[in-house]
């Protein structure tokens, strides 16, 4: 047996943090089977070697996207269209959407809640869960707050929409009320990303740099996923708040696709190696085409989630 493929095996489940069940059920085999392959006392067959790269490319990035490749899939996921109306006017897909953006976006950042913990604490505001912190079970709700508010202002505004300071220093606000201290203001000390090499913004010229993020954001767009790529990297790499720049981030992401009708990315915690790996690509080598297929992939997937 090739031993890369147990150690692919291997990073599948330190990586997108699967037990065992959920890695063979991905790759429609048994777990007894996929038990044999990890101990290396058996060998995949050739179709199941190619699952298992794909999935690991999926998970825990690629080296390089073919333009073919990428094309196809932005041109995929810009037909994925739905408006911002027919989100909030439709409470099984607002909830369902809601659900699914909080999950994944607040596991990535560390949180240990279940889908079903934040369902409940969604469901009814008075829910404690004993087993959780508040912290957590805060962090779900004010991210749902968070997401509500951006909803309001793209549906109010329609055509005139348009990116703010103040907008984005509202939205973190509500993300990060009663969290942190300065939630709501740009952070006024250095910062740096644990594990990363990209160089965060010195925080004096933070308030300029949101100012030229939020000129470029509003420019008429030509490639919307490139747009989303860009603007992504640049948000992420400026890091204005002391705490919860990921979310924030991931947010905007979300509002600035269904500002073209398009379904909004849903960056999933399985993905999360494959997410910063391109995000660092992008700060350090200036090259986005895996992020932009990262963009794309994200709008497909959820497209497939709401679907209801």
């Amino acid at each position: 047996m090739d031993e890369r493929i147990s150690i692919r095996l291997k990073r599948l489940l330190s990586d997108a943090k699967w037990t065992q069940e959920q890695l063979a059920r991905r790759l429609d085999v048994s777990q007894k089977t996929l038990n044999l392959w990890i101990s290396e006392k058996s060998a995949p067959r050739a179709k199941n070697i190619e699952a298992i790269n794909s999935l690991y490319q999926d998970i825990v990035g690629r080296a390089e996207v073919d333009a073919a490749l990428l094309a196809a899939a932005e041109k995929k996921a810009l037909a994925k269209r739905i408006t911002v109306k027919e989100i909030i006017t439709n409470e099984e897909l607002l909830d369902k959407l809601t659900l699914h953006l909080t999950y994944h976006t607040n596991t990535i950042e560390g949180s240990t809640m279940t889908l079903a913990e934040v369902k409940e604490v969604l469901d009814d505001d008075n829910k404690v869960l004993a087993n959780k912190t508040a912290k957590e079970q805060i962090e779900a709700r004010n991210h749902r707050t968070a997401l509500y508010y951006l909803l309001d202002e793209l549906n109010a505004q329609g055509k005139k929409f348009k990116w703010s300071k103040d907008l984005i220093l509202d939205t973190h606000l509500r993300l990060m009320n009663t969290l942190i201290s300065n939630a709501g203001m740009f952070r006024r000390h250095g910062v740096r990303i644990m594990g990363s090499r990209t160089s965060l913004a010195n925080y004096l010229s933070v308030p300029q740099k949101i100012d030229e993020f939020i000129e470029a954001i509003n420019r008429p767009v030509r490639n919307l996923i490139e747009r989303l790529a860009r603007t992504h990297a640049v948000f992420e790499q400026i890091h204005p708040f002391s705490d919860g720049n990921g979310r924030t981030g991931r947010l905007i992401l979300f509002i600035q696709a269904l500002q073209h009708s398009v379904a909004p990315p849903l960056v999933v915690k399985e993905r999360k190696r494959a997410y910063y790996k391109y995000l660092e690509i992008a700060h350090l080598q200036d090259k986005y085409e895996l992020l932009r297929l990262f963009m794309a992939e994200s709008i497909i997937l959820a497209d497939n989630l709401i679907k209801i």
